[in-house]
């Protein structure tokens, strides 16, 4: 999450800089697709990490359930 707040920072700077018009728009239209690209990879390192979070939780549930006499889904 730090990284998000980091390009929150950056953007706002980036907006003030243009309004100020000490920063070119094209410039800056630049440095906003190349950010939200760096949000985009977030977002998908997130959703992985939260997949193989649940893939573990799923993996020690099945393994509680087979230690107590049950049966294992998909096997």
């Amino acid at each position: 999450m730090a990284e998000l707040a980091e390009v929150k920072s950056i953007l706002r700077g980036l907006a003030g800089s243009v309004l100020k018009g000490t920063t070119d728009r094209q410039d800056a239209a630049v440095v906003g697709q190349l950010l939200n690209t760096v949000i985009r990879a977030v977002s998908v390192e997130l959703k992985a990490k939260e997949q193989l979070e649940l893939v573990e939780r799923l993996e020690m549930l099945e393994e509680a359930l087979e230690q107590k006499g049950g049966h294992r889904y998909g096997a």
